[in-house]
């Protein structure tokens, strides 16, 4: 029974995998409520597929890159879960891997995801999409959407950014989704896991937070003379 949670963009999710199929998900948008609205999130999967958090085996959490409050909400949420009921640390999942990888099976060759940063930022990655997998062959990284390579910018996009900067990512991938998918992460971490995913393109990561820059809040320097 794993739980896969994730906070790394505008969207607060949970879901519950059985090892075969994902038996339950929630999914709320408010990107400013992560932490009132996770702890439901996590309670509803659990209630809807009837199943007591006493029976996890394993936690996943999205950790980005994403923003700072909501990335903290979701890796210590998933690091104090995994301490009370006794579990291994949580194991972490690029969140740019999960949105490419929602794509599978619906897209062949190069895809970019590019998701809000903030700062008139994405936080981006290029995959190469075939078979069972989404391989990421560069990033992640953030930057300006027009600042990336014009190659880079026109290929078929996954995530806000094409719709926050439609005039520098002109190609967005018809109805694919524009946050992650709970579902998709606990599908993504559960064939890592298990090693029935060899040819996932990915890897799991440390319970730790892809910031990829400074913080805009800095210790104060002291009283100026």
């Amino acid at each position: 029974m794993l739980l896969a949670i994730d906070t790394s963009t505008t969207t607060v999710g949970a879901a519950l995998h059985d090892g075969s199929t994902v038996l339950a998900r929630a999914v709320s948008e408010d990107a400013r409520r992560h932490g009132e609205l996770l702890a439901p999130a996590v309670r509803r999967v659990l209630q809807d597929a009837g199943v007591d958090r006493t029976r996890l085996t394993r936690i996943v959490v999205g950790v980005g890159p994403g923003p700072f409050t909501g990335l903290r909400v979701g890796v210590v949420t998933g690091l104090v879960m995994a301490h009370a009921l006794g579990l291994p640390a949580p194991d972490g999942v690029c969140s740019l891997d999960a949105l490419a990888h929602g794509v599978v099976g619906r897209h062949e060759g190069p895809l970019l995801v590019a998701t809000d940063a903030r700062r008139k930022e994405v936080y981006w990655a290029v995959y190469e999409v075939g078979g069972r997998a989404a391989r990421r062959i560069q990033g992640p990284g953030v930057s300006r959407a027009a600042d990336l390579p014009e190659e880079v910018r026109h290929l078929p996009t996954v995530g806000r950014g094409s719709s926050l900067y439609p005039d520098d990512l002109p190609s967005p991938l018809v109805h694919a989704a524009g946050d992650v998918d709970p579902g998709v992460l606990a599908t993504l971490a559960q064939g890592l896991l298990s090693g029935e995913h060899p040819d996932a393109g990915t890897a799991l990561l440390p319970p730790e937070p892809l910031y990829l820059r400074r913080p805009d809040a800095v210790a104060g320097g002291g009283r100026r003379p």
